[in-house]
């Protein structure tokens, strides 16, 4: 069974602060490239920003230098800390693993939204 969990969504105003969090199964944390991804209304889903396990990443240009991923082994957790927030990042936020073996893989996410 898998096990990905997703926290921390809630309504903002714009210019605000969030930081989500993704709990993962050992197993899963410790052998993967983790990635947040994003869907806003009437959006493709979308990448935001990925982490490798020796902590190399990379982000989307829309959130470069606004959001950081980062990923604590002690806790098998990763995060998305969102600052400088704006309307057009509501969106529902996911996390899973990066790989083709997940790409039908979603959770239940976790809401987002950033008023204006």
């Amino acid at each position: 069974q898998v096990q990905l969990v997703e926290s921390g969504g809630g309504l903002v105003q714009a210019g605000g602060s969030l930081r989500l969090s993704c709990a993962a199964s050992a197993n899963i944390f410790k052998f993967n490239t983790l990635g947040w991804y994003r869907q806003g209304p009437g959006k493709q889903r979308e990448v935001v920003a990925t982490i490798t396990t020796d902590n190399s990443t990379i982000y989307a240009d829309s959130v470069k230098g606004r959001f950081t991923i980062s990923r604590d082994n002690a806790k098998n957790t990763f995060y998305l800390q969102m600052n400088s927030l704006k309307p057009e990042d509501t969106a529902v936020y996911y996390c899973k693993p990066v790989g083709i073996l997940w790409q039908t893989y979603w959770g239940q996410g976790t809401q987002v939204t950033v008023s204006s």
